[in-house]
């Protein structure tokens, strides 16, 4: 394991030596253009010490702090950057563990993220969060853990593999890596204020943690009543209004691009038209999967991104840097290049594109021209974590049959609408065909088949129902076990007898995700840990979901991401219709809704 950081506490008087030049540093970084977050500047001709992990000397002239062993790097100019942090995030959705997410990521900047392992809670409990936070201590950056808040996301609504309670939670925030509460998605139960999630809420704060945020609803006439259930931002803003409505409600606005999740554009301007302080807006991914991470970057991409939507460079970089630290109460332990802080920072030669040269953490060089240097922790999960797809039978094209209603002809049905690069789905209504009274798909209307086959319990239980804007035009199915949230399996295809095979692959690998056309797989990622997630290096993963992707485009889909929009189709919290394990799920309404619409 990667030797803990040592308290400020604890390291003051070393820190303070060096900075009155009575001894050497460990490290000094000579001749950089120091990137100030807190004064928000450039300052030319910097010279940067570091003592025991941390900065201990900001300023010109760090020559007499050099000793025999200090390690010198010349800096020629460059600009010398916080290391960028992450403030919302899922580790899962990179189909990574830990310590390969973090490999993955350390080359593009990011050295300090905030995660949230509601997707191993859904699937493994309390016990699978410990093994994640466990692991988030392994590592050689900051990787703190938020406690998650709702497993199940909407009771009531579907049935997770474990559920979390204000018990779990209180426990929780007396472990040593506990940054908080995560992503309160039971919004509704929050303003109707429901007793449970009350109670979670208030075992987080009077731990004195930061709670955060899930409103995903377009209407904001019950917002301020979340405010005051306790959630302190929110990261599912997709308009203006959005950003806006939460920065005056005393929230921090997280706005985020993922692999899927476009958000940073449409709420920007709030800064940059609008004119509000950039101090409460906070940057992030929310969800990336690996494939982003190895070929377009983290929060580096985020960053430019932003930049590329008309937002000065420096307040990007605050924005993913000192907010974020703020709004989590580490202000004086990270998210600036100021003594006391860790040492953890960039070199590059430009702050538009922002090439990351150098990559340093807690004092040591971590990367270096786009290789991760740091050690890779040896933890290993455990045997229980890798056996979760239980099936409980083998299925068969018959159980994807979706049965008419008697005598009809032809049924108008509720169809899930993929909207591309958000989140939110749309409520559709198609009218289809039925033969031998059996409901049948609509290609022409790009209306095809999703299931979700329960694969916590063994019930052998599948519910069926329509979805469109995939685009598949041949007989195929795609099959995964990363479901957010309760991660049970979602299959969606044109082909019954495909998506009986992916079904049935997915049970016999121990989860991950497949593609199947006319009777043959075109890809498979494994994902055996918890079903959700590959202890191979990023760049495998990639590469398998580099050729999932591509059998999904065979099949005749062009969406961006699609995958992204496949794995939230059972995201019973975000509007407007879904899948459970429970039917057909309004989520304007939060409750169950007939698949046919009556006349």
């Amino acid at each position: 394991m990667t030797e803990p950081l040592r308290p400020w506490s604890s390291v003051a008087p070393e820190l303070v030596a060096v900075a009155a030049r009575r001894a050497p540093a460990d490290m000094v970084i000579r001749n950089c253009r120091w990137v100030n977050v807190h004064s928000r500047e450039v300052i030319p001709a910097t010279d940067i010490a570091i003592k025991a992990g941390r900065f201990a000397y900001c300023g010109p002239d760090a020559g007499p702090m050099v000793g025999p062993e200090t390690e010198v790097i010349e800096a020629g100019g460059k600009f010398l950057v916080p290391g960028l942090c992450d403030a919302h995030m899922h580790i899962e959705s990179g189909m990574l563990t830990v310590s390969q997410f973090t490999r993955a990521v350390i080359p593009h900047g990011t050295t300090s993220m905030f995660v949230d392992p509601h997707e191993v809670a859904n699937v493994l409990g309390l016990a699978g969060v410990r093994l994640m936070h466990d692991e988030a201590l392994a590592q050689p950056v900051n990787v703190f853990v938020q406690m998650p808040s709702c497993c199940p996301s909407a009771p009531g609504l579907e049935t997770p593999g474990a559920e979390i309670g204000p018990e779990d939670v209180a426990e929780a925030m007396g472990w040593p890596n506990i940054i908080g509460l995560g992503e309160m998605m039971n919004y509704p139960g929050v303003v109707a204020g429901d007793p449970k999630m009350l109670a979670e809420i208030a075992a987080t704060q009077e731990a004195g943690k930061t709670v955060g945020g899930h409103y995903a609803s377009p209407d904001l006439t019950d917002f301020p009543a979340y405010v005051a259930g306790g959630p302190a931002d929110d990261h599912e803003g997709t308009r203006e209004e959005d950003a806006i409505a939460r920065v005056r409600q005393g929230m921090r606005a997280m706005l985020r691009l993922g692999s899927a999740w476009y958000d940073v554009k449409a709420q920007i301007t709030a800064v940059t038209e609008k004119g509000l302080d950039p101090r409460n807006f906070i940057l992030c991914t929310d969800d990336c999967h690996s494939g982003t991470l190895v070929h377009e970057g983290h929060m580096n991409r985020v960053v430019r991104h932003a930049i590329a939507c008309g937002l000065d460079p420096l307040i990007a970089l605050q924005m993913a840097t000192l907010n974020t630290a703020c709004h989590f109460g580490l202000e004086r332990e990270l998210g600036s290049i100021t003594p006391g802080r860790r040492a953890d920072c960039i070199l590059t030669s430009d702050l538009v594109t922002l090439p990351v040269e150098t990559v340093i953490a807690r004092g040591r060089i971590v990367a270096q021209d786009g290789l991760c240097l740091a050690p890779e922790p040896a933890f290993r999960w455990p045997d229980n974590a890798r056996a979760t797809v239980k099936m409980g039978r083998t299925l068969a094209a018959a159980d994807f049959e979706i049965p008419a209603p008697e005598g009809a002809n032809g049924v108008r049905a509720r169809v899930i609408g993929v909207v591309e690069n958000q989140a939110p789905t749309k409520a559709l209504e198609a009218e289809l065909p039925v033969t031998d009274g059996r409901v049948e798909m609509d290609l022409a209307q790009d209306v095809c088949q999703i299931a979700l086959v329960e694969r916590h319990r063994g019930t052998g239980g599948v519910v069926n129902g329509f979805v469109s804007g995939f685009g598949y035009d041949v007989p195929c199915a795609v099959a995964s076990t990363v479901a957010h949230d309760s991660h049970h399996m979602i299959v969606v295809g044109t082909s019954r007898a495909d998506m009986a095979l992916a079904a049935n692959r997915l049970g016999e690998v121990g989860g991950g995700v497949t593609v199947w056309r006319e009777g043959e797989e075109l890809a498979l990622v494994p994902l055996p840990i918890a079903g959700l997630m590959s202890d191979a290096p990023a760049e495998e993963v990639a590469d398998a979901a580099g050729r999932m992707v591509a059998a999904m485009q065979a099949c005749g889909c062009e969406l961006n991401n699609a995958y992204m929009q496949h794995s939230l189709l059972a995201l019973v919290v975000i509007p407007a219709l879904r899948i459970s394990d429970l039917g057909i799920i309004d989520v304007t309404r939060f409750e169950k809704t007939d698949l046919f619409i009556a006349d």
